[in-house]
């Protein structure tokens, strides 16, 4: 059975990342594509200036969260080198964004146990980053969260038991957390292919199938309405 078969099988028994209710409240997907016009307007290598203009876009909406992001052709990527290789750029978002105010905690969907965990602290990477391991039906896969605080790595271990629901990080601020505006990066990643502490969370163009068969949308998870 392919993991987003698995996945949508046991979707009625996750545990809330967050405590959103999704369903209750006002919610604004976020548009990071070259469609989004405003974009333009922005200076995104300033993280205070983007992360005003993100606030922004949340409360224009009538909105409490950001969301949004999974296989989205983004351009704001265009503000990290990290990004930008000479032989194709990275703009292909593999995971969903929860943008959210620092502090926020974040708790497992279902249990599992600590893979690794890492500072991955480039201009506009992840920052720090804990990676769980999990297991359904037999079939292992895995669950990233980027963009965390630097206190939540402290304590970790690798193979430390984690319960659903319990919570075990939060969004960090930046510039600490990759230098975003405070949100988190979940991803769902199948087959980590040797990564410890990190995982692409974008891709090239070229590579969108492959890292897409790889990744399912967070939001079997998630559950997220309207993404």
């Amino acid at each position: 059975m392919k993991l987003t078969e698995t996945l949508q099988k046991y979707q009625i028994s996750f545990a809330p990342v967050m405590s959103f209710d999704w369903k209750k409240m006002p919610v604004k997907i976020l548009d990071f594509t070259a469609g989004n016009r405003a974009l333009e307007q922005q200076n995104l290598t300033q993280t205070a200036d983007f992360a005003a203009f993100v606030t922004q876009e949340i409360e224009a909406a009538g909105a409490v969260y950001g969301v949004g992001g999974y296989n989205e052709h983004r351009v704001l990527y265009r503000r990290s080198p990290h990004f930008q290789q000479a032989e194709e750029p990275r703009e292909i978002h593999l995971g969903i964004d929860i943008w959210a105010k620092a502090g926020t905690p974040v708790a497992a969907p279902l249990k599992g146990r600590i893979h690794s965990f890492r500072d991955n602290a480039n201009f506009g990477d992840y920052g720090p980053t804990i990676i769980l391991e999990h297991e359904l039906d037999g079939q292992p896969f895995y669950t990233l969260y980027g963009h965390l605080s630097r206190t939540s790595l402290v304590g970790k271990e690798v193979g430390q038991h984690i319960q659903a629901g319990e919570v075990f990080a939060e969004l960090g601020p930046f510039p600490e957390n990759g230098d975003w505006p405070p949100h988190l990066h979940i991803q769902v990643i199948e087959n980590l292919e040797g990564w410890s502490g990190d995982y692409p969370g974008v891709c090239a163009v070229s590579q969108r199938e492959k890292y897409l068969n790889n990744c399912p949308d967070p939001n079997l998870i998630l559950q997220i309405p309207g993404l």
